[in-house]
């Protein structure tokens, strides 16, 4: 099933922050409307986000009045730095509208075929999202053994990105294979996209899942009840990985207890080019931390630290899946020199 729809001049996604007590379906419109969607976690997860990006401009392409190319341009332009300020971590993002810019660039036939141009490569990159995740989930499957028990962090599943999913991608392609598995998945605080969407997700596909809060993850590592951790990543520098806050911590418990740690992701989430120290990590509200469904649970005008993202060092993972293999530890220090 797809995440996210391209038709005619309107993009279909779910509202993510309406999971799982109710299913909406937003209608996006404008670029405006896109950028809000992804500011407010309403569309999220690094692979959708890029997605979501393409679809953004191609958005302003397909309902612009544009009479030439050069104000076209210069409206898909203002576009891609709409979507840009909505979120400084996840690279796809930056990625997917720095992609449909310079397919366009240098054009040369006529106003409505650059139209049709910016909706053709916003629908490829959806389209090689959903390719890429398949492989990825191929090939990180071969990691699971029959009767593992799975680890995973926040919401790297169908939720998060075009189809099918990364970290949950592997899972699915694991149990797909007839493996007899199950998943733990922890809350994920403070927007519980482990709660609210992993566990969704699974239980819907009938993938045995059991939810935990985040601080039980030391105490079941610690008895046994881990085989390996498979997560996603938001962006992947040449010495660490980004990934929903938390993700660092979950990595130093297994290692500690022996536990292979592995990161599902695209290699449009590589960022070969910066190490973690060149990455804004985004601080969101507040009020994420001190309230919960709307509900405040913390001492009004407490002072709350909400960093959305955390940088595991690359010594901490075991592998790295994506869609045309795994990178293990050995290959890691090719990162360093990449261009």
């Amino acid at each position: 099933m797809r995440t996210i729809t391209w038709q005619n001049g309107t993009v279909l996604t779910p509202d993510q922050t309406r999971l799982p007590l109710e299913t909406v379906i937003l209608e996006i419109k404008t670029c405006d409307q896109m950028a809000e969607a992804i500011k407010n976690m309403r569309i999220r997860g690094a692979p959708l986000l890029g997605a979501a990006a393409a679809f953004g401009i191609a958005l302003t392409a397909f309902h612009s009045k544009a009479n030439s190319n050069a104000r076209l341009l210069a409206e898909l332009e203002d576009a891609a730095t709409t979507i840009k300020r909505t979120r400084p971590t996840a690279v796809n993002l930056f990625w997917a509208a720095d992609r449909v810019i310079g397919k366009v660039q240098g054009f040369s036939g006529n106003v409505e075929g650059l139209k049709k141009l910016v909706v053709q490569e916003a629908q490829k990159i959806a389209d090689e999202d959903a390719e890429a995740n398949r492989a990825i989930g191929k090939n990180g499957s071969a990691l699971i053994k029959d009767g593992d028990t799975i680890l995973t962090h926040c919401n790297a599943g169908e939720l998060a990105t075009v189809e099918y999913g990364t970290a949950l991608g592997v899972i699915r392609a694991a149990w797909e294979q007839g493996k007899k598995i199950k998943v733990i998945a922890d809350e994920t605080r403070p927007l519980l996209q482990g709660a609210r969407l992993t566990a969704y997700e699974l239980m819907r596909d009938g993938i045995p899942v059991t939810l935990i809060t985040d601080n039980m993850v030391a105490h079941i590592m610690s008895k046994g009840l881990i085989n390996l951790v498979v997560v996603g990543a938001d962006r992947i520098v040449q010495d660490a990985v980004f990934n929903k806050i938390g993700t660092y911590g979950v990595a130093i418990l297994a290692k500690e207890h022996n536990v292979p740690f592995y990161v599902a992701a695209p290699k449009s989430t590589f960022d070969l080019t910066r190490k973690a120290a060149d990455v804004v990590i985004e601080e969101r509200k507040p009020e994420e931390v001190t309230c919960i469904g709307g509900t405040q649970i913390a001492p009004s005008g407490v002072k709350v630290f909400n960093p959305a993202f955390d940088a595991t060092p690359l010594k901490y993972v075991s592998g790295i899946i994506c869609e045309t293999g795994i990178y293990r530890k050995e290959d890691f220090a090719k990162f360093k020199s990449a261009n």
